[in-house]
């Protein structure tokens, strides 16, 4: 974990995009900022802000949660940076609350960047002349989240086709509700009409094997490719974790989507480090890969005491098996991509000492159904506002 911290205050960086260069890349001897997430979509030829600002978020978040407090000074600094960055980067004109119909990350974006700014917040390092803009960005993305769902139906897809007529991603919206839920635990006002259609897109994605749907579609099931459980292990677990954190799922089925990952673990395997994306016969992205191991990780820390020891065995030795020799994990061909990987690694080795995830709904300061969310924190509001949250 030391190594993996040390590499990400390495590989922070300033990303000078081709196409219009000169009037967004910062100067070649600036600090660096960020940590752009890559992969094979591009705009105009350079990654896409809503990658920038969510690869960045990634990385800062882990360093937030994995490291002794105070931060020490490098890693403080790197955060700092980052913060700046985003903060700059949300007010990017393809940031805007709005959708390109087709291929379109901003919402990507806008997720994990709420997700950073929460962390930063709920351990107090939010820098105090930055506390009032960090606060409104905070609301402001919870804003733009509930408008750019997908209308009708709920939940988010960073793919849209057919604009709000597309399905929701399974792979996006149950991260996305977990860093809502996040808000609603530190006394943000989050709809919950969206919340509750954004649960439902994923029940109904959810068959009786056990698999979720890539995008929701209860009227065409086929249970395979995206849809068998190999298709689907690298979803499964967050998608159970987070209908369970609503109390609308069980430890059986977060059991079942742990085993399931284990079981299946070869077919994500073999697509790390692959070519392309969706692949047959599975359909398995390789960036499916860490994420998955982050979230079975998170699945782990809400099963009962005795089963977690084994389990994460088990996790950390498939993690050690995939470790580049520099100590980091990456699971593309970007030499970039190292950066998410090894953010995700962290937050997966760390699980175990992390607070619980937010609950929603009735009982959920307490955890789900009264158990496996031990740990997690009452509501309360904004730091300083006593009314928030009221």
């Amino acid at each position: 974990m030391q190594r993996g911290v040390a590499l990400l205050v390495e590989r922070q960086e300033n990303y000078l995009p081709e196409q219009g260069a000169a009037k967004t890349a910062p100067a070649r001897d600036a600090a660096p900022r960020e940590w752009p997430y890559e992969g094979v979509y591009r705009v105009g030829g350079d990654i896409p802000i809503g990658y920038r600002i969510g690869g960045t978020s990634i990385a800062a978040h882990a360093l937030i949660d994995v490291c002794e407090k105070p931060l020490r000074a490098d890693v403080a600094e790197a955060v700092r940076r980052g913060l700046e960055f985003v903060l700059e980067g949300l007010a990017h004109p393809l940031m805007a609350p709005e959708w390109e119909q087709g291929y379109d990350v901003r919402g990507w974006g806008h997720a994990y960047a709420l997700d950073f700014l929460l962390a930063l917040r709920e351990h107090e390092l939010v820098p105090r002349e930055l506390g009032a803009q960090v606060g409104q960005s905070i609301q402001s993305l919870i804003r733009i989240l509930c408008e750019t769902e997908i209308g009708g139906a709920g939940g988010w897809n960073y793919s849209r086709p057919q604009g709000d007529e597309s399905s929701a991603s399974t792979f996006m919206t149950a991260p996305t509700l977990q860093i809502l839920f996040e808000a609603a635990r530190q006394g943000e006002k989050v709809d919950a009409q969206v919340v509750e259609r954004a649960l439902k897109t994923l029940e109904d994605a959810r068959l009786e094997t056990g698999a979720f749907q890539y995008g929701t579609n209860p009227e065409r099931q086929t249970g395979q490719g995206f849809e068998a459980v190999m298709g689907a292990t690298g979803r499964m677990a967050v998608c159970e974790t987070t209908l369970y954190l609503a109390g609308r799922g069980s430890l059986e089925r977060m059991r079942g989507a742990i085993d399931a990952f284990f079981a299946n673990w070869e077919w994500l395997e073999i697509r790390r480090k692959g070519q392309g994306t969706h692949v047959a016969p599975y359909m398995i992205a390789p960036y499916y890969f860490f994420y998955a191991h982050r979230y079975v990780a998170q699945a782990i820390q809400l099963m009962p005491a005795g089963e977690q020891p084994e389990y994460r065995r088990k996790l950390h030795n498939l993690l050690w098996q995939v470790r580049e020799e520099d100590g980091g994990w990456n699971d593309r061909i970007f030499p970039r991509s190292e950066s998410f990987g090894t953010a995700m690694t962290l937050f997966a080795l760390h699980e175990g000492a992390a607070r619980a995830p937010a609950g929603w709904g009735p009982g959920a300061n307490e955890g789900p159904a009264g158990q496996g969310a031990k740990g997690a924190k009452g509501s309360k509001g904004p730091k300083g506002s006593k009314d928030a949250g009221k």
